[in-house]
Order: C-alpha cells, then structure tokens, then sequence
C-alpha cells in the first residue's frame, strides 16, 4: 500500500511487511512491536510450523529408520518424533534445507538439494500468501491492533508476482536497505550464523558451475559444502540487492539498515516510515 503520512496515522488497523536480507533487524524490530501490541508473523516460522514440517519429519524418521533400535520403536508406534521450530531458532529447516556438495562432510547432490529447494520455495509462497488471514485472526482472536510480517529474506528469489502483489494489497512494505559500508559486516555475520537460504535455479546452476572452475573440480560431490556456502553468499547477497529495489520502488518504502537498528520502540517505528513516506513524496 501507498499513503501519505496523515493517511498512514489514520491507518486503524496497521499491516506492515519487512523486507531485506537476513541479519538486517527484520525480526528484532517484530519482537520490539510485539511487546506493542503488534502480531509477529513469522514467515520462517510459518514454513517451519506448516508447510515443512511434514518433509522435515519425513527425513528424521528416514534416518531413524536406519538405527535397528530406533527402527522398531518406530515401526509399532512406541515412540512420537516432533519439530520444534522457533521464531529465533530455525534449526530444523536449515537442516532440512541443508547443504551442497560432499556427502562424506554432510552435503546433499544437486538433484536432492534441488528438490528440497523448490519445497523450501513453495513454502515460502504459500507462508505469504496466508498473510491475509493472519491479519484476520490477529485482530478478531487474538485481539492485537496491528501487525508486522517478518518476511525471509529469499522473498525477492520466489519470481512469483502474486506474492508481491497480495503483499502490496494487505501490507506496508518496507525495504531495510543496507549501506555499501556495512555489507561486509552483514555478510561476516550472515555466514558466521547462517539462515535458511533459497537458491533461484538460474542462479544455483551458474555459481555450481563457478565455484568447480574456480577449485578445479569436476563433481557436485567433491564440494565442501561449508567452503561453497561462505563462498556463495556474498554472491548472493549481491543478486539481491537489485531484486529489493524492484520491490521497495514501486510497491514500497525504503530505510537503511542504520536508520532500524535506532529504533527502540512503536513511537520510532512509527517515526521511521513517516519519515520514509515523506521521502518518497519528495522525490
């Protein structure tokens, strides 16, 4: 949605979308609006909780089924195997998800990290898509005056335009850019606690083929596959940073990452797309 300031005040109920890469405050500012009366929807925590939680349980108990101990626990019902998925903690998606390369060091091949990959995406599309609905129960459940969608970071990979304009329907979405002088820091710390990361196949293809003529290597299966997800990164985080902007411009507002990380409360929150808003008319 688009509004001018005394319109965005006015806004009874408020739906707000955060978008940018991961590490950038996205769900540190939900948590602080959560304490404000605002519903935190998680969409990590919707694909975790919903949409991947069968497949990740699917795996487990494959593993499990090779223990002959655990296999016949299994197999008459003596035991239950459940996910536990936290907003702050994604652990079992990002090992569901996994990594590629060498099986030996724990990566998958192409074909499986392919097919789990487009799982992951089509979780991610349907996690938003329930965006409506949540605005609905937030305020007629759980009585909650406005809310804020903690959006992936992979959003801009999904090249599926009904997302975004469903977003753009129901939501503010605002694009927390991050400065040219602090992307190493991101980078650094994205890869020294990574998140959950999808792959457009496009992209996936080209770098695969990058990084074997890069080490000289000849096969998926002889990539370490922590070395190719540092490697990768930057290089993604670099293909996103022009699909935000196609986003944030014409459907959006955008802040810098500086900007969020000094709010401390719904007032400076409310402040910062103000200020946002005013920006963009000037323009």
């Amino acid at each position: 949605m688009k509004f001018t300031v005394e319109e965005f005040r006015a806004w009874k109920h408020k739906c707000v979308t955060l978008l940018g890469m991961s590490g950038v405050g996205k769900t540190y500012l939900s948590a602080m609006l959560r304490r404000s009366d605002w519903f935190h929807y998680s969409g990590d925590y919707r694909i975790g909780t919903r949409y991947l939680d069968e497949p990740i349980l699917d795996l487990i108990k494959a593993r499990a089924m090779r223990d002959t101990f655990l296999r016949e626990l299994l197999r008459k019902d003596w035991i239950t195997i459940r996910n536990i998925i936290k907003i702050h903690d994604l652990g079992p998606v990002l090992s569901f998800i996994g990594k590629l390369g060498n099986p030996e060091l724990g990566g998958l091949p192409l074909d499986e990290f392919s097919r789990r990959q487009a799982l992951y995406r089509e979780a991610e599309i349907a996690a938003m898509l329930d965006l409506p609905e949540f605005v609905r129960k937030a305020q007629e459940i759980y009585s909650y005056a406005h809310l804020v969608n903690d959006v992936g970071g992979s959003l801009c990979e999904l090249e599926e335009p009904r997302v975004i304009e469903m977003l753009a329907q129901h939501s503010l979405i605002l694009y927390i850019r991050v400065p040219e002088a602090d992307e190493i820091k991101l980078i650094q710390r994205a890869q020294a606690d990574p998140k959950p990361l999808y792959y457009r196949p496009d992209f996936l293809q080209v770098a695969v083929k990058d990084y074997l003529e890069l080490n000289r290597l000849s096969y998926v299966a002889e990539i370490d596959p922590d070395d190719f997800t540092r490697w990768v990164f930057p290089r993604l985080f670099h293909s996103r940073v022009p699909r935000y902007e196609a986003i944030a411009r014409p459907h959006g507002y955008t802040v810098s990452s500086e900007d969020a990380a000094r709010v401390r409360d719904e007032r400076d929150f409310l402040e910062l797309i103000e200020t946002a808003i005013e920006r963009s008319e000037a323009a």
